[in-house]
């Protein structure tokens, strides 16, 4: 009896044990399960939207070649192994990605392809990632890649395949082709105008988005801030971009404008500086305020005065040594908060935002509010009949940035 009634008692406080550990272990498994997904989406990029049909080899018309407007490599960068840096370098010129993104990138899903998590080398993971930039080739990422994950180079896809090795093997597993292919993803997304924005594109995490700007901003040597690069526009139908980013010829209406377009052209490529006016570092209106001090006109400190203290230009009559307002992430359109520096050719000198270097840009499609004339009445100075803006020739040698002034020579055009 007294057994029995042992065994009964050891039987129940077991089943009561049990039955207490039931519920810790149920919840302590859903948060497992939900820790894992986590990890899951931090490494898996959710790549939807790529659509741009190519072959792999197809390559871009206007491919870079140089350092010239990238960020240089800091210390913490020689901790990324060397062939990986290479192509992390050598993609991000070749289409105007900046190279840190892509690192940054490259370090978190993969910690630049030294990671042996699965789909990384071979296969796919859970959500159907593959590859050192875990780019979707099935499953819940889409097949982003295009084609199969290893396929000819010369077989046309709807995605962003590449065989940027030159292999004749477009390879989701190639490091060399997967960063390429990483890297016309983001031009899908505007990554020149609005990097954090690609990258949320690329992986809809915040915190994501976060991570790869912090390993960015490490990377990145020099007085470059977060990412920089000088960045030409996209041609989206190649998943390339073109070489059109550099200064056009510019033909000022005088020696006082080409002064103040050769001041902005010595700055480009130095980074922005909120409240900078120079010498290292610029914001929007620091720049052009210098650009004309140097030519000994003075104009208002912020784009805001500027706007409210200069005369006013119609866009049919805008030329080189104009300034064009933005309402900008500060301003509203009664009170600019950005402004650049025209040269012509559609295109402006502008200092853009905190990890970007002074850069040559298009203003077309860009919201512009207005133009304004600083140089109006300044001694040597009339304003002339503007010819319409042609953009660069497609195929013809653009080049790189001209001596400063070299290009700028006082227009013929009457005046009246």
């Amino acid at each position: 009896m007294t057994n029995k009634l042992l065994i009964r008692t050891e039987t129940t406080q077991q089943n009561t044990a049990r039955q207490q550990r039931a519920p810790r272990i149920l919840v302590l498994g859903i948060i497992g399960l939900f820790a894992i997904l986590g990890l899951g989406l931090l490494a898996v990029p959710i790549m939807i939207g790529a659509n741009a049909f190519f072959a792999a080899n197809a390559g871009c018309s206007g491919q870079q070649t140089g350092t010239a407007g990238q960020p240089p490599a800091s210390a913490k960068a020689k901790g990324i192994p060397s062939n990986y840096l290479f192509w992390y370098k050598k993609v991000g010129q070749q289409y105007g990605v900046p190279w840190t993104i892509l690192a940054g990138i490259g370090t978190v899903e993969s910690d630049n392809g030294q990671t042996t998590l699965p789909g990384v080398h071979s296969g796919q993971n859970g959500f159907g990632a593959a590859g050192p930039m875990q780019i979707g080739i099935e499953g819940a990422s889409g097949n982003t890649w295009g084609g199969a994950p290893i396929h000819p180079a010369s077989q046309v896809v709807a995605g962003v395949a590449t065989d940027e090795d030159g292999d004749g093997i477009a390879n989701v597993y190639d490091p060399a082709d997967a960063i390429a292919g990483a890297a016309k993803y983001l031009l899908e997304f505007n990554v020149q105008t609005n990097p954090s924005a690609a990258i949320f594109a690329y992986n809809h995490l915040q915190s994501y988005v976060q991570s790869v700007l912090m390993y960015a901003g490490q990377y990145a040597g020099g007085n470059f801030s977060v990412v920089s690069a000088q960045l030409p526009a996209a041609n989206t139908a190649a998943g390339c971009v073109q070489t059109a980013g550099g200064v056009p010829a510019i033909q000022a209406p005088s020696q006082t404008v080409a002064a103040v377009i050769s001041f902005a052209e010595q700055q480009l490529g130095k980074p922005y500086l909120w409240g900078g006016t120079g010498p290292d570092a610029f914001d929007c209106s620091g720049l052009v305020m210098m650009a004309y001090r140097s030519a000994g006109i003075s104009i208002a400190r912020t784009s805001q005065d500027q706007w409210a203290t200069e005369t006013r230009v119609p866009a049919s009559q805008v030329q080189p040594g104009d300034l064009v307002f933005f309402a900008g992430s500060d301003g509203t359109p009664t009170s600019p908060g950005h402004v650049g520096l025209v040269i012509g050719g559609g295109k402006m000198i502008e200092a853009y935002a905190t990890g970007f270097p002074i850069r040559v840009a298009s203003y077309a499609n860009r919201g512009a509010i207005g133009f304004t004339e600083p140089w109006a009445g300044a001694a040597g100075t009339t304003r002339g009949t503007p010819s319409p803006a042609s953009p660069t020739t497609p195929g013809a040698p653009t080049g790189g940035i001209p001596t400063p002034g070299a290009a700028i020579t006082p227009s013929s055009r009457a005046s009246h």
